[in-house]
């Protein structure tokens, strides 16, 4: 499976950003979806996810209320459209895609992921 990122850039607190992760190698709706993030000096970190089974949705509590993940069957593309932004959502933002994910706990976990993808800056000046 092949993770292409894009969408991230310079924004100001308040602001938006959509980021978008294209899959390819893989029947789309077998993989489960997620998305981490990595901050200067910081562990990775979940964000978000979507399951391939059902659709479930998990957020972590930091970005509950302001990021949405939605996945595209027609363009084999996940998306995370994040609101409200604040200077503390700077980091290097990475999807992930697993084939054996399936329950709501595991989706938020790194490591069972199969696939990552390159990554792509996020930056919230204040």
């Amino acid at each position: 499976v092949q993770l292409q990122a894009s969408g991230g850039g310079l924004v100001q607190a308040g602001g938006s950003l959509r980021l978008s992760c294209a899959a390819s190698g893989r029947t789309f709706r077998s993989l489960s979806l997620g998305w981490f993030r990595q901050a200067p000096g910081k562990e990775r970190e979940f964000v978000s996810a979507i399951g391939r089974i059902g659709g479930t949705t998990r957020y972590a509590d930091s970005v509950k209320g302001r990021f949405t993940i939605s996945r595209d069957g027609a363009k084999n593309t996940v998306y995370l459209q994040m609101n409200s932004l604040k200077p503390e959502d700077t980091a290097v933002y990475y999807c992930a895609a697993g084939v054996t994910v399936d329950s709501a706990y595991y989706l938020t976990i790194a490591r069972s992921y199969d696939y990552w993808g390159q990554g792509t800056q996020v930056t919230v000046s204040s």
